[in-house]
């Protein structure tokens, strides 16, 4: 991408604009750090909760409802990780790739499906997230095979 395409490009005339587009792209830098935090307190996450669902009684076995827990630990860093991906492509490329939003978005929904106990949700609940999964689909379908034309 050229530099004069580039959103916070630095070779605007106007003085203040310049200097906001300045903050504004250090504000996205401190994002990607801050990000980077973020996944670092998620991976100790996921050592804590496997730590202690492994020390509890019975001891180093995982019961039924524990893996779900460690597996949305899991899923909390990799949804993260794609946050990351998202902040560093637009730092990079000025430009939001939808594919990886849409795609994140997947994700976390996935992650909430998995983690569901549909036995404590109501049916209502449960056509609602049906709806989210089947719109975010059909657009990440969408956009992938515009993408390929």
């Amino acid at each position: 991408m050229d530099k004069e395409e580039h959103h916070f490009s630095r070779t605007d005339n106007d003085w203040l604009i310049g200097k906001l587009n300045w903050v504004i792209g250090h504000s996205i830098r401190l994002l990607a750090i801050l990000m980077v935090v973020v996944i670092l307190f998620c991976i100790a996450d996921v050592f804590f909760v496997l730590k202690e669902k492994l020390i509890a009684e019975p001891f180093l076995v995982l019961e039924f409802g524990d893996i779900f827990t460690v597996f949305a630990s899991f899923l909390a860093v990799l949804i993260a990780i794609e946050i990351f991906a998202n902040i560093t492509l637009y730092l990079r490329d000025d430009v939001i790739h939808i594919r990886l939003v849409i795609a994140t978005a997947l994700m976390a929904i996935a992650r909430k499906v998995i983690v569901l106990d549909f036995t404590t949700i109501s049916a209502d609940y449960v056509f609602a997230i049906a709806a989210v999964i089947l719109a975010l689909g059909i657009t990440y379908y969408l956009v992938a095979s515009k993408a390929r034309t």
